[in-house]
């Protein structure tokens, strides 16, 4: 797919507003769901997507238009390059000029864009913008408080490593103390991850030229946080970007799915759910991009196992090849393993007791899905931190202080 492909999005005049999200599904459908609420306020959105995201399945229909380009992984996508460095080093030069042919198919159709909202992971992303003459917005799909943490850091404000979160909070960036396990661990320890730190922190490189900072979360969840990124990024919270099903606002009561899924599962999912104690199974989830080796997917399966509760276990397939036969059979006396789920209907499903999370992307919406369809019994778990300040930490050391 070459160029800009139309689906049934409105050709109508009015505000384009072109998205252009990081090629992953934590990051893609925080943005579409973006997309879904300007178009509920009569904005026209066009998904940019590399070709390898649109070769993965359907695009997502109504009300968006679909335009590729490449990112230069085209047969394999991101998860393809291991490297995140190398991979974001090739996607600057290959995305850099084949957006630059989006921007201006757009145009040459009549469809000039008047902003671009772009992932700021993609820094290379508003200079091609700026130079075809449209205004961009940067779109930021973790909380204010995991922003901000790296914001520091590529200030200098916050030498690494950092060790807590006290520093932070003297300067009022945090409302709460953060011990090193709350923290993403790329900051606590940066010899251990140094491309993922990289990768991290350079999303603020240039983020000053936006014309736009929003964020996805929400001032009652952290209003301080929220408040500092203000102050320091001229940050504006839109979140928590949920399906508007999950959220009971009304506003778009058939929005009931993210968009966007890379993975697919023949397997049972809501049916075995079905017939499971209410808040009786953990889900254990660590998303697209997370890497266990063998020995932490045997540790982290017999502790499943172990617990004697019935659990959800979600395994891509390039990774449960690495899980031995002889837990394959243990799991299944209690749980089901399944490459992937629709997690939103998961979460939202009455039996689900515990969630298992890497915290990577979207635990602000998934927490919020979980709890709002439990009655507030769910809970959010985390063996393994892997880039996201709690958001149990941060809810939950609140309302002690609040009491």
């Amino acid at each position: 797919m070459d160029g800009a492909t139309s689906s049934s999005g409105d050709e109508r005049g009015g505000v384009h507003v072109l998205l252009v999200p990081l090629p992953a599904q934590g990051h893609m459908n925080p943005m579409l769901q973006l997309g879904r609420r300007l178009a509920y306020h009569g904005l026209r959105p066009t998904l940019v997507a590399t070709r390898y995201v649109l070769s993965t399945g359907p695009p997502p229909g109504d009300p968006f238009r679909v335009a590729a380009f490449s990112d230069g992984f085209d047969d394999g996508g991101m998860a393809s390059c291991p490297d995140p460095v190398e991979y974001c080093r090739r996607a600057e030069a290959v995305g850099s000029e084949t957006l630059a042919q989006v921007i201006a198919a757009e145009a040459r159709a009549g469809r000039t864009p008047s902003v671009m909202v772009y992932d700021p992971h993609m820094a290379w992303a508003p200079l091609v913008a700026r130079a075809a003459g449209v205004p961009t917005a940067a779109f930021m799909s973790q909380s204010c408080a995991v922003d901000l943490i790296y914001g520091e850091a590529w200030s200098g404000r916050a030498p690494l490593p950092m060790a807590d979160g006290s520093a932070l909070r003297r300067r009022g960036a945090v409302s709460v103390d953060l011990g090193p396990e709350d923290l993403p661990p790329f900051v606590v320890s940066p010899g251990l991850y140094p491309k993922y730190l990289d990768v991290s922190i350079r999303q603020f490189e240039g983020l000053e030229h936006a014309g736009d900072v929003l964020v996805n979360s929400f001032r009652d969840l952290e209003p301080q946080e929220a408040e500092y990124m203000e102050s320091r990024w001229r940050a504006k919270t839109v979140g928590p970007t949920l399906p508007s099903f999950f959220l009971d606002d009304g506003r778009l009561p058939s929005n009931k799915a993210y968009g966007v899924n890379f993975f697919s599962s023949a397997a049972p999912c809501m049916s075995w759910l079905d017939r499971q104690p209410p808040c009786s199974v953990v889900l254990a989830s660590y998303g697209t991009v997370y890497n266990l080796d063998a020995g932490e997917l045997d540790e982290l399966g017999n502790g499943l196992c172990d617990s004697g509760k019935p659990f959800l276990w979600v395994v891509r397939s390039n990774e449960a090849r690495k899980i031995s036969q002889e837990l394959l059979g243990r799991c299944e006396e209690n749980g089901l393993i399944v490459p992937w789920c629709p997690q939103l209907e998961v979460l939202a499903h009455k039996a689900i007791g515990l969630l298992l999370d890497s915290l990577w992307m979207e635990l602000n919406d998934r927490s919020t899905c979980c709890r709002r369809a439990n009655g507030g019994d769910a809970e959010v778990g985390r063996p393994a931190n892997h880039g996201k300040v709690r958001g149990e930490c941060m809810g939950d050391r609140r309302a002690d202080a609040d009491r």
